[in-house]
């Protein structure tokens, strides 16, 4: 009965808790003007570089190459963001965040990590931020990251980030809770706040230390994206000066996650994971090598 007990309370909690989420998100969207309407439909044209509209188009890995560079292996960086689309969504946040402090409304921040930001779902730009997911980053992932579910990304969880004076001045080493994330930088004017990755790991392994050739820094530009797993340990540098703001595209995928669930072996993803299953083949070899030597010699003897 203890179980039974306690199964329906987890399931009650649960239920009231995306209740409670919906009504807060309802609020939100009965109340708050948007200011610039043109955002919460997508608009490709308008919104992408046409280098970046053309390489979806022509949908293959060859095409998604010619527009990205791969500087350390599984973070992709390359243009995107049109700076009239990065301008209107800054002002969006503006105008929300305006909106939020005028009417003393209790925001819900981005994650337990950003104490500044805005969830873009939570205020009306869900459904256009799905397109984005759906016909943007899912074709670049199938090809990618099919190991970590990318041709089967079916929700999200879309935000900005700040930082700056008087904003969140850096953040920690951590691992998303995505497949797939985006970040792109919208802007504006400022100084550090260099993403630092440390290559990818499973849930055993988030706390192993890091190869040689997992360690990379890189520095934001407006506009430019960058894309990698969710489990690719990273984090940002201090920004010195100025004022920097994120967008952010936490991408996931419901049957990987329900087929992680029955997996112990992730060497295809994570790199500890590699090098242990390498170690083991190395001394299996260096064994079966050892054996023959062995029986090679009782032989002549």
């Amino acid at each position: 009965m203890g179980f039974w007990n306690f199964f329906i309370t987890f399931f009650l909690n649960g239920f009231y808790q995306v209740q409670r989420h919906r009504e807060y998100r309802q609020k939100i969207i009965s109340n708050y003007q948007p200011l610039n309407r043109e955002l919460y439909a997508m608009h490709p044209s308008t919104f992408f570089v046409p280098s970046f509209i053309k390489a979806i188009s022509d949908n293959t890995e060859e095409s998604f190459r010619s527009i990205m560079s791969e500087p350390s292996p599984g973070v992709f960086t390359f243009e995107m963001l049109q700076p009239q689309f990065c301008n209107l969504l800054l002002s969006e946040v503006e105008n929300f965040e305006k909106w939020v402090n005028d009417a003393k409304f209790r925001i819900m921040r981005p994650n337990t990590m950003n104490k500044y930001g805005a969830v873009l779902d939570d205020f009306g730009l869900e459904t256009m931020l799905d397109k984005l997911m759906d016909g943007f980053v899912r074709p670049i992932s199938k090809v990618f990251f099919p190991e970590v579910g990318g041709s089967t990304l079916d929700s999200h969880h879309g935000f900005v980030v700040e930082y700056g004076k008087d904003r969140d001045v850096d953040l920690g080493f951590h691992v998303d809770d995505s497949e797939v994330t985006l970040n792109v930088c919208l802007g504006k004017q400022f100084s550090g706040g260099e993403l630092f990755f440390r290559g990818t790991r499973c849930d055993k392994h988030v706390n192993t230390g890091s190869q040689s050739e997992e360690i990379f820094d890189y520095s934001h530009v407006p506009g430019g994206a960058v894309l990698h797993r969710g489990r690719h340990r990273h984090g940002a540098r201090a920004t010195t000066s100025g004022h920097r703001i994120n967008l952010l595209l936490w991408c996931r995928s419901s049957v990987f996650r329900e087929m992680k669930k029955y997996q112990k072996d992730f060497s295809n993803w994570c790199g500890e994971c590699l090098r242990e299953k390498k170690e083991r083949q190395r001394l299996s070899i260096a064994s079966a090598k050892s054996e023959l030597l062995r029986k090679d010699g009782e032989s002549t003897a």
